[in-house]
C-alpha cells in the first residue's frame, strides 16, 4: 500500500508543476486536468485513510523522509482533498476564460500536494519541506493578480508574517537535534530532555500560532483576503490555516510533557476565539468578516489541542472546512454577480438567486452553532474537554460560541433584507461573469450577471456536508471516531451540554436577527473602530518590529556611509600618500643601497681577478706569502 501514499502526494504535485511549466498554452485544458487529479486524489486519500500506509525514503544521514497516515492525518487528507475538489469544481465555473488558468490550477494543485505532505509527515524535516512549499504557493496564490500592487503587498505581508513564525519550526528542529540526534519523529518529541524540551515546545507553538493566524499573528489573514475567493475557500478554511492547529493536535504529548505548552495553547486559542469573534462582528466587508471568523473558529481547534480533546478538534476541523469553504465561495459568487463585498451593498443578494441564498443560510447557521448542524455538536465535544480542564476555559469558549452566532446571523440579516427601491432601480450587477478584482459601489454598477450554474453543485455538496457531519459528534459514531484517531478516553459531553449550547445559540441567533444592524451599536465608537481595524495588530507589529528594524537598518546604512565608507576612503587616501612618499624617498634610498652593493661587488670581483694570472710561479709566490702570514699569526696567537 506504500504506492497509494506516494501517489497521493506525487499526483497533485506533479500535475501542478506541469501546469505551471506549460503556462498559457495549457489554459484550455487546465480546469479539466485539475478536477481529474482532484477526483483521483480524493479516492487515494480515502484508500489511505482506511489502509494507514507508511513509506520511507533516504534523504540525509539519519534524517530520512517518512510519510504515514494514521487516524488524525487520515481525517485531514480526506478533508483536504474533498474541499480541494469542491473548490476546483467551483473555480472552473467562476474563473474567467482569459485568466491564467494553468497558473491558477497548477498552484492550487501544488499547494494541495504540499499540504498533503505536511499532514502525512511523521518527522520534523519532512514536515518542514511540505511546510515551506505550502508557504511559497500560498504567497503566489494570494498574489495571483500580481500586476496590482495592492495584491502583491498583501501577499508579501502574509508571507513575511507566517515566515517569521515558521522560524519556530527551525528552532524546534535544532533543539531536538541538540538533545538527541535522530530522525526527529513527531511522536517522540516529548522524550526530549530539558532545557531542549522547552525550546522545542516554544518553537512548535510559535509556528502553529503563526500559520493558524492566532493572536498576535492574526492580522495577516485580513491582508490575505486580497486573493481570489477560491483561494480563500481552500487555504483559509480547510488547508493552510488549520495546519498549525493540526500540528498542535499531532504533538499533544509534547505540550503535556512541557508542563506549560498545553495551557498556553488552550488559552491562546480561547482568547483568539473571543477577540477575533468581536473583530468579525464589527466588520462591514463580507470577506473580512469571514477571515476574522476563521481565526476565531481555529481558536476552538487550538483550544481542543490544549485540553487534549482530539476528537472534538478533528470534528471542528471537518465541520469548519465544510461551512467556511462554502461561505467563501458564496462570497466569491456574489462578488461576481454584484461587484461588491460590502454587506450594506449586498442587501437582497440571497433573494436574487434563492438557491445560493439557501445554501449560504445553511453554511452561516452551521457557523453560528445552531442545532442540528455540525459545528454546534463539534464545539460541544471539544468544550467538554475544556470543562474538564476548568470552568474558565469553558466559559470563554461558550462566550466565543455566542459571538459565532452573532457574526453569522449578521451575514444573513444583510443578504436576506429587501433591497431599497432606489438601489434596486440603479443596481443590475456587473457586466462580466467573473470575479471582480476591484469591487464597485452600487451606484456605479449598471448590469447584474447571474451566478454561473456550474458554481452551485459544489456549494450544495458542502451544504449537505454541514448537516451530514453532525452524527459523528454522537455515539456510536463518535466512539468509532475516537478509536480511529487512536486516542485514549476523552471527556464526553452530556446531553445537557448539547441542550445548553443549542439554546444559547438559538437565543443569540434570535437576538442578532432582531438587532437593527447599521442603525445602532452596542459598543462605543472607538471600540468598534478598534475591532474593525483588527485590533490594530498590524500597526502594533509595525511599531514594535517593522519600524525598529527599518530604523536599525537606516542607522546601519548611515554608519556604513558616514563611518565605514569614510574610513575606507581615508585608508585608501593614506595608502596613496604613503606610496608617493615611498616612491620619492624610500625607493631612492633602497635603490642607492642596492646600486652601492652592486658597485662594491663589482670592484671586489675585479680585485679578485688580478691574482688570477695563469703564471705558476706567481701562484707559488702567493702560496708562500699566504703560508707565511698564517705562520706569523700562529706564532703571535700562541
Amino acid at each position: 500500500m506504500s504506492l497509494v501514499l506516494w501517489a497521493l502526494v506525487a499526483l497533485p504535485v506533479t500535475c501542478g508543476s506541469l501546469l505551471l511549466a506549460g503556462g498559457r498554452t495549457l489554459d484550455r485544458w487546465a480546469p479539466a486536468a485539475a478536477v481529474t487529479v482532484a477526483i483521483a486524489s480524493l479516492g487515494l486519500a480515502v484508500t489511505a485513510a482506511v489502509r494507514h500506509p507508511a513509506v520511507e525514503a533516504p534523504l540525509l544521514d539519519g534524517l530520512p523522509v517518512r510519510l504515514g497516515v494514521d487516524g488524525l492525518s487520515g481525517v485531514l487528507v480526506v478533508t483536504v482533498t474533498a474541499v480541494t475538489l469542491a473548490v476546483l469544481l467551483f473555480s472552473t465555473a467562476e474563473l474567467a476564460a482569459d485568466e491564467a488558468r494553468a497558473r491558477f490550477f497548477g498552484l492550487m494543485l501544488l499547494f494541495a500536494g504540499s499540504m498533503l505532505v505536511t499532514v502525512t509527515a511523521t518527522t520534523l524535516p519532512t514536515l518542514l519541506m511540505g511546510w515551506e512549499v505550502m508557504g511559497a504557493t500560498s504567497w503566489a496564490l494570494i498574489g495571483y493578480w500580481w500586476r496590482e500592487p495592492v495584491r502583491t503587498a498583501a501577499a508579501q505581508t502574509a508571507f513575511l508574517v507566517t515566515r517569521a513564525a515558521d522560524l519556530g519550526l527551525y528552532l524546534a528542529a535544532g533543539a531536538a537535534l541538540a538533545a538527541a540526534p535522530g530522525p526527529l519523529s513527531l511522536d517522540t518529541l516529548d522524550d526530549t530532555g530539558e532545557p531542549w524540551l522547552s525550546f522545542v515546545t516554544a518553537g512548535i507553538l510559535v509556528a502553529a500560532f503563526g500559520k493558524s493566524a492566532q493572536l498576535p499573528f492574526s492580522f495577516w489573514l485580513s491582508r490575505a483576503m486580497q486573493g481570489p475567493s477560491p483561494v480563500s475557500a481552500l487555504l483559509h478554511s480547510a488547508a493552510m490555516v488549520v495546519a498549525g492547529a493540526y500540528l498542535l493536535l499531532r504533538t499533544g504529548t509534547l505540550l503535556d510533557a512541557s508542563g506549560w505548552g498545553a495551557d498556553t495553547a488552550a488559552w491562546v486559542g480561547a482568547v483568539t476565539a473571543v477577540a477575533l469573534g468581536l473583530v468579525a462582528v464589527a466588520q462591514t466587508d463580507l470577506k473580512q468578516l469571514l477571515a476574522a471568523s476563521t481565526c476565531a473558529q481555529i481558536g476552538f481547534m487550538v483550544l481542543a489541542a490544549g485540553v487534549g480533546a482530539s476528537t472534538g478538534g478533528a470534528l471542528q476541523m471537518m465541520a469548519h472546512a465544510a461551512a467556511k469553504s462554502l461561505l467563501f465561495m458564496v462570497a466569491g459568487a456574489w462578488l461576481t454577480s454584484w461587484g461588491t463585498q460590502r454587506l450594506t451593498e449586498l442587501r437582497g443578494a440571497a433573494r436574487f438567486r434563492r438557491s445560493v441564498g439557501v445554501i449560504c443560510t445553511v453554511g452561516a447557521l452551521s457557523l453560528a452553532g445552531l442545532p442540528p448542524l455540525s459545528l454546534w455538536a463539534a464545539k460541544d465535544v471539544l468544550l467538554a474537554g475544556a470543562l474538564e480542564d476548568g470552568g474558565g476555559l469553558y466559559a470563554v469558549g461558550l462566550g466565543a460560541a455566542v459571538l459565532s452566532a452573532v457574526y453569522s446571523v449578521k451575514i444573513l440579516w444583510y443578504v436576506w433584507r429587501p433591497m431599497p427601491a432606489a438601489a434596486e432601480r440603479r443596481r443590475r450587477g456587473p457586466a462580466s461573469g467573473v470575479e471582480q478584482r476591484h469591487p464597485m459601489p452600487a451606484s456605479t454598477v449598471e448590469h447584474r450577471h447571474p451566478i454561473p450554474a456550474g458554481a452551485v453543485p459544489p456549494l450544495a455538496l458542502l451544504a449537505l456536508a454541514c448537516a451530514a457531519l453532525t452524527p459523528l459528534a454522537f455515539p456510536p459514531a463518535r466512539d468509532a471516531l475516537t478509536d480511529y484517531l487512536g486516542q485514549g478516553p476523552e471527556p464526553e459531553p452530556h446531553a445537557g451540554e448539547f441542550a445548553v449550547s443549542g439554546l444559547v445559540a438559538l437565543i443569540a441567533v434570535a437576538l442578532a436577527w432582531a438587532w437593527p444592524w447599521g442603525e445602532r451599536t452596542l459598543v462605543p465608537p472607538w471600540t468598534r473602530r478598534l475591532c474593525r481595524e483588527w485590533l490594530r495588530l498590524e500597526r502594533a507589529a509595525h511599531v514594535l518590529l517593522v519600524s525598529p528594524t527599518l530604523g536599525l537598518a537606516r542607522a546601519a546604512a548611515a554608519f556604513d556611509d558616514r563611518v565605514l565608507d569614510r574610513a575606507v576612503n581615508a585608508s585608501g587616501a593614506g595608502a596613496l600618500v604613503l606610496a608617493r612618499w615611498t616612491n620619492r624617498f624610500a625607493e631612492g634610498a633602497v635603490d642607492g643601497a642596492v646600486e652601492g652593493l652592486a658597485t662594491a661587488t663589482r670592484r671586489l670581483g675585479r680585485w679578485a681577478r688580478r691574482p688570477q694570472t695563469g703564471q705558476l710561479h706567481q701562484y707559488l709566490a702567493q702560496a708562500v706569502a699566504a703560508f707565511s702570514v698564517i705562520a706569523v699569526v700562529l706564532v703571535l696567537v700562541r
